[in-house]
């Protein structure tokens, strides 16, 4: 590969970790950042040496960029489009890293840029933001989708495609609809659905926050995604509306079958409801990276003793494993275990999962 300057404009989780893997893997690129204002976390990364530049205006430095990278929400990458074909150079592939496509591809095309903007989406992520929390390694075994157009270049397309697999990731090209009705079922009405149950028991709980108080394990799991941005989804879901309306109408008649069951008193359904929940999902890949976005947790049982979580936290940091979150699980419906520890990377679980069944921990093994 050729020496290459990438820009980025937005440097989060996801601008932020394909730059320290690049670093990290030595690939000759120079990394430019753009910021709207001072960011102690972008100070940071300079001192570490993942950005090369960092500037407070989009003008004559990126204009020497090879590839620039829009890390910013959706509705804004559509809104820098213009900025950048104003500054970039003829030669200058344009990408981005929003979650649709079909929006950001015809407002590229809108703009001028449909033989020079090549769509992304890597399918990493997590529930937080910010540079300070990228990694090296979380785009690594990740799905990283292309959605190029029929105007551009071979040459740019594989010169992207080649940067992709350097970051560790597996890169797939995809039409943007057919990218956007995928992530649409995949990740959008998932998100929507999170929602709708945190506010369906928000709703509900009494003055004493019943619910509240014993909606931990498996309610925490399946709407731990509703702790997402706000602004992000509604952006999302406003470039996305046809595809998610479209999942949403099956839903409706998914749960109004479920109220049919119920009123018939109709248990054989219900059961192969969840037997056919369960057979589908026992065959989705294991390990793998989602852009939905992991909690790398472990689970074990302990002894009810006093000082038990100072012991597994000593064992842990004698190892040198750094421990995201630690606690008691109060409600085991759906967890088995008493203690959760939650850490960054797939990685460091496993290392925990290791250290602890070294030194005879009861270590639950979760899907």
């Amino acid at each position: 590969m050729n020496h290459l300057t990438l820009g980025f404009i937005g440097f989060g989780l996801i601008g932020g970790s394909i730059a320290r893997v690049l670093k990290k893997k030595s690939a000759p690129v120079d990394i430019l950042v753009y910021s709207r204002r001072k960011n102690p976390s972008l100070d940071t990364g300079v001192e570490e040496g993942v950005i090369n530049k960092l500037v407070y205006d989009i003008g004559e430095d990126f204009s020497s960029c090879d590839i620039i990278f829009l890390c910013a929400p959706v509705k804004k990458i559509m809104e820098f489009l213009p900025v950048v074909r104003d500054v970039a150079s003829d030669r200058c592939i344009i990408t981005d890293v929003g979650s649709v496509k079909g929006a950001i591809c015809k407002a590229a095309k809108e703009a001028g840029l449909e033989e020079r903007f090549i769509g992304g989406h890597p399918m990493a992520g997590s529930e937080k933001t910010g540079y300070e929390n990228s990694t090296d390694t979380l785009l690594e075994n990740a799905y990283y989708l292309l959605t190029p157009s029929e105007k551009n270049h071979a040459e740019d397309i594989e010169t992207l495609k080649e940067l992709v697999t350097l970051t560790g990731a597996n890169c797939v090209i995809l039409d943007p609809a057919r990218h956007d009705r995928i992530t649409a079922a995949i990740s959008h009405v998932p998100h929507l659905i999170a929602a709708a149950l945190v506010n369906l028991v928000s709703m509900h709980d009494d003055e004493d926050q019943s619910m509240k108080t014993f909606a931990a394990g498996g309610f925490r799991d399946i709407t731990r995604i509703a702790s997402s941005s706000p602004q992000m989804w509604e952006d999302i879901c406003m470039a996305n509306p046809e595809a998610i309306d479209a999942y949403l109408d099956d839903i409706e008649e998914i749960i109004a079958s479920y109220r049919r069951s119920l009123s018939d008193r109709d248990g054989a359904a219900i059961y192969k409801a969840f037997e056919n929940a369960g057979e589908y999902r026992s065959s989705l890949p294991k390990n793998k990276p989602g852009f939905i976005g992991q909690a790398h947790d472990v689970f074990i049982n302990i002894e009810d003793k006093v000082g038990v979580i100072a012991e597994v936290a000593t064992v842990l940091s004698k190892g040198n494993i750094n421990i995201k979150n630690i606690g008691i699980v109060n409600n085991r419906e759906f967890t088995e275990g008493a203690l959760r520890i939650e850490v960054s990377t797939k990685q460091a679980a496993d290392r925990v999962r290791s250290r602890l069944k070294e030194h005879g921990y009861d270590v639950i093994d979760r899907d």
